[in-house]
């Protein structure tokens, strides 16, 4: 289970923000890695449709999930706009393909709103909360379900 890091002195929670097509979604900071551009995966043959391939990390094989894909959004060819979230999920790291990081968020643990109860149980195993912050909807991600666990062994 993913635990947000939280800031002990002002109870502030970080996120790494991003997007896909016009939605918004957040990660916890301490399960981000690193953020690099674009890299054209190999395919695996037989993975699952969200898994774009493999790419070669320094000298580690990295799989590298369509988030969108995953999501159920509308899939595009990836560009040099892309980027990959290098992130910790379980005890495997896995590339996260999104269309572009736009923020790093601090915020009061307070601002995060339970999953909406309309959504469906896929949707709830994915997102773990719902902030409102200055109008835009962010969701909070929860990594450990974006993989699951017999997936990571055939990525």
């Amino acid at each position: 289970m993913n635990k947000i890091k939280t800031d002990e002195k002002n109870k502030k929670q970080e996120l790494v923000a991003f997007r896909i097509g016009t939605q918004e979604f957040c990660v916890d900071i301490m399960s981000v890695r690193e953020i690099r551009g674009w890299t054209p995966a190999t395919a695996i043959p037989h993975s699952p449709k969200f898994v774009r391939g493999v790419i070669n990390l320094r000298g580690a094989v990295l799989p590298v999930v369509d988030l969108a894909a995953r999501l159920g959004l509308p899939v595009v060819e990836p560009t040099a706009r892309h980027v990959i979230i290098v992130s910790q999920v379980g005890e495997k790291i896995a590339g996260i393909l999104v269309d572009a990081v736009s923020d790093i968020l601090s915020l009061d643990p307070n601002f995060i709103q339970p999953t909406p109860d309309v959504a469906s149980q896929v949707a709830r195993s994915f997102v773990r909360g719902v902030i409102d912050l200055e109008g835009r909807m962010i969701s909070i991600i929860t990594l450990d379900t974006i993989l699951p666990a017999m997936d990571r062994e055939a990525a």
